[in-house]
């Protein structure tokens, strides 16, 4: 069941058939073993057949043929003499470094695939090919395709729920007399349907069930992409068991999880926003439309720390000497891209003072343990909701703790914790009530390939926005705080459609940051000004340097949307390594809610916002979602030529740059902050045509103290002048103190203006600049050199010139950014293959 996708093109499949049947919940119950490099256990799914969201038609082949003659092979199981436990029986002690590690589970007898394909053999059964039948349209046993790669499947059963104490009452029958199939769907029916004030019984269940001893092995077969299981003699969804149990194990290759060293030297596992998304590290059904609630249980070394997306600030339980258990929960359903892990020795930032804007964090308001009290009706499936608590609606900062490695303490309490409360309170004060009861916030490893990834309360932050002052902190933080709302609580349905998540961010982001900062209306809209002209500048040089059917923001146009009868489906270009350094879904979909915000005016727009926040969180929407809401409520002096259709005409189904954006640029004028910028940029310019021996009637040229964004756009200005003297950057590094500055100013942009004027790598400016990249930066930045100064060498290194032995050391990093799933910030990336910037100057 390969998908047959042409190997010229970069699409990414989501293979699981979420037409027919849709997983309502997980329960993960894994060890990790840094000594192998392996995630193990077992996770737990329980099914609800069925599809709520209407069957669409598409073009899309079924990329399974589920309709065609084609077969499948699948591999026999043993007959199941003894049941299957609860995975914890499985565990033992490892040693690793020093380190304790928890893990280790049956022994692997699989072949070179990971799975057991000795069982024909084993158990004297000859396999006969069965019809790759998704459906329930024929003869053929219901095939259910979870999508899954890089992972060893060792073993699918049955899940005998009828045999966990107290479950009768989840039975019509008040006795179990005869166990069925029938009976097992029904308790599971009954279970994943239970009202959101039980969510505590619901979720107890689920892990009693998750521990219930199997009641049959299933016959099941994997390929690139998909995991298919099927029972023989079901020949629907609906009959297919409701629970099964699936124990694998992760592969060290696996591209959802990256295992590593932080900054202090110590292991740690994260997942790090993989295109493939969390495929590789659990089967699941990858489809944005099965939303899922999740449990798990992690065991680990004592000495390490997980963090998870999760509702509850775990803590760990010792299980024996030198071994932790963590547990999470989630009630609110969300796709199963959006969860994360990371597990390493992280240690837990606390102010040093108790601030007073932080007293309203000490107590915990968790939305599923607080007393409901309906304020409203919401639009989305049945849980435990915080705009549905009036308590948590005036919540303006919810509780957070912080986690990095030791070594970065100083600069933690430096910047960022400090940050989170008016960041959070920003963003209250904008949109309302906070989606998610509690936050934690991992400053994680250097090879971490972007400045920040949004997941269901928990963001993860690059070690590169705590250099220099809070400007970058702040402005990244509060674009992961706003996918709070805008790619999290409210997700796309389509992942094409990444503006609905990226161009909200980039766009409240600002606005978040302006209030934090409790800007004066004036100070603000300088501010926002400065930063369009900004992501003006990039979005021209994006379009000049990217393919054009990458520009697109609705690559789908009217098939948007739409999936094959059985809920496959293929994103396009999901996995091309370009796109991980594209900005076009972020800068061409700021520029457009920017644009909507004008005609509207911001009162009227926020509030419109505010209104939608409510109406759609907890569900998934379409570009037309939200423009027909918002067309609707602009008055009809306001709406002009706005339609739906001409939205979609100029912005996201075209290329290039939109033509309203270009009649708004051209006619705009420039703002204070950016005409101060021009001032000093004549100034440096004069003082760069003086030659050494100056006469002494020469008045000395009086720099003004430049915003972090002004320095920015002067050193963007100072990128277009062909030659800049050696004195001169030096000066302009004397001048603003360039290595105390953000990561953005001093690691990228002066380095490039430096390269593009051959600065010597003699020179002692050169030696501060390279010294300081390879000690703060992570991989989230690399300075974008001038065309034909950048180039490979034989180790892959990016260089600036063709002497040997001119790269920095590597740090082996990924070149992977954030995927489908979780939300991350756009910054300036490094060159693949490698987490230190290279750059000889």
């Amino acid at each position: 069941m390969d998908v047959k996708l042409d190997p010229s093109r970069d699409d990414l499949p989501l293979l699981a058939n979420t037409g027919h049947i849709l997983v309502k919940h997980y329960v993960l119950d894994l060890d990790v073993d840094f000594k192998s490099q392996i995630i193990e256990g077992s996770i737990v799914l329980f099914f609800e057949p069925g599809n709520r969201f209407k069957k669409q038609s598409s073009s899309i082949e079924e990329t399974c043929q589920s309709e065609s003659n084609e077969a499948c092979k699948f591999r026999m199981p043993e007959p199941c003499h003894n049941p299957v436990t609860h995975t914890s029986t499985f565990s033992s002690k490892m040693g690793y470094d020093g380190f304790s590690v928890c893990g280790k589970g049956v022994k692997d007898t699989s072949g070179k695939d990971g799975n057991h394909d000795n069982w024909e053999q084993a158990s004297g059964i000859s396999s006969s090919k069965y019809c790759c039948d998704t459906g329930n349209h024929g003869s053929e046993d219901f095939l259910l395709v979870l999508d899954c790669c890089d992972l060893s499947v060792l073993k699918v059963e049955e899940v005998d729920v009828a045999a966990v104490p107290g479950i009768e009452k989840f039975a019509r029958s008040p006795t179990l007399t005869v166990v069925s199939e029938e009976l097992r769907n029904q308790i599971i029916r009954e279970l994943v349907t239970l009202p959101a004030d039980r969510w505590r019984e619901q979720l107890d269940y689920y892990a009693r069930c998750s521990q219930a001893p199997g009641c049959g092995e299933l016959l099941f077969d994997t390929d690139t992409w998909s995991l298919q299981i099927r029972k023989t003699g079901t020949q629907a969804a609906t009959d297919f068991p409701h629970a099964i149990r699936i124990r694998y194990r992760t592969k060290p290759q696996g591209r959802s999880v990256t295992w590593t060293s932080d900054q202090s030297g110590r292991p740690c596992v994260y997942t790090m926003g993989s295109p493939i998304n969390n495929r590789a590290l659990f089967p699941c059904q990858e489809p944005p439309v099965a939303m899922s609630t999740w449990q798990a249980t992690v065991r680990a070394a004592a000495s390490f720390v997980v963090l998870m997306s999760g509702e509850n600030s775990a803590k760990p339980t010792q299980l024996h000497e030198g071994c932790s258990s963590w547990h999470y929960y989630v009630t609110m359903p969300m796709p199963a891209s959006t969860f994360t892990i990371a597990v390493g020795s992280w240690a837990e930032m606390k102010p040093e003072t108790c601030l007073s804007n932080d007293l309203a964090t000490e107590r915990s308001l968790s939305s599923s343990e607080a007393d409901f009290r309906y304020v409203g009706v919401c639009g989305h499936m049945e849980y435990p909701c915080r705009f549905q608590n009036a308590s948590a609606t005036t919540q303006e900062i919810i509780p957070h703790r912080v986690f990095a490695p030791v070594c970065l303490k100083g600069a933690c309490q430096e910047t960022l914790l400090r940050l989170i409360p008016p960041c959070l309170s920003a963003a209250h004060s904008v949109l309302g009530t906070h989606p998610f009861s509690r936050l934690d916030v991992l400053i994680v490893p250097a090879n971490f390939p972007s400045l920040g990834m949004a997941s269901p309360h928990i963001i993860f932050l690059s070690q590169s926005t705590l250099t220099g002052m809070s400007h970058l902190c702040g402005t990244r933080l509060c674009h992961e705080i706003a996918h709070a709302w805008f790619g999290l609580a409210i997700g796309a349905r389509d992942w094409t459609e990444e503006w609905l998540s990226e161009g909200f961010a980039t766009h409240l982001e600002d606005v978040f940051w302006a209030r934090a900062q409790q800007l004066a209306p004036r100070e603000a809209q300088e501010q926002q000004e400065l930063r369009a002209c900004l992501r003006w500048r990039r979005l021209q040089d994006e379009v000049r340097n990217s393919p054009e059917e990458m520009q697109v923001l609705r690559p789908n146009k009217e098939e948007t949307g739409c999936v094959s009868d059985s809920g496959s489906s293929v994103i396009k270009h999901g996995l091309n390594p370009e796109k991980a350094f594209m900005q076009v879904h972020y800068l061409k979909g700021y520029f457009l809610l920017r644009f909507l915000a004008k005609r509207l005016g911001d009162d009227t727009y926020f509030s419109f916002l505010r209104k939608f926040v409510h109406t759609f969180h907890g569900q998934l929407i379409l570009s037309q979602d939200f423009l027909q809401m918002l067309l609707e409520n602009i008055p009809e002096e306001k709406r002009l030529e706005l339609s739906v259709e001409n939205i979609f005409r100029d912005w996201l189904e075209s290329s290039g740059i939109p033509q309203p954006l270009q009649r708004e640029r051209g006619a705009a004028a420039a703002c204070g902050l950016a005409r101060r910028v021009s001032a000093e940029v004549a100034k440096w310019i004069r003082v760069n045509r003086r030659p050494r021996k100056r006469k002494r009637r020469e008045t000395e040229e009086v720099f003004e103290k430049l915003l972090p964004d002004q320095l920015v756009w002067l050193l963007e200005c100072l990128l277009e002048q062909k030659t800049l003297k050696p004195r001169t950057l030096q000066s302009l590094e004397r001048t603003y103190h360039l290595p105390e500055q953000d990561a953005e100013q001093n690691t990228s942009k002066f380095p490039h203006v430096a390269a593009r004027q051959n600065f010597r790598r003699s020179s002692p400016l050169c030696g501060r600049t390279t010294l300081r990249l390879s000690q703060h930066l992570s991989m989230d930045v690399w300075a974008a050199l001038p065309s034909g100064r950048c180039e490979q060498c034989c180790r892959g290194h990016w260089r600036t010139d063709s002497s040997p032995g001119s790269c920095l050391p590597s740090c082996g990093g990924s070149s992977t950014s954030e995927g489908a799933g979780p939300h991350g910030a756009p910054g300036t990336q490094l060159a693949p293959g490698c987490a230190n910037l290279h750059v000889n100057i």
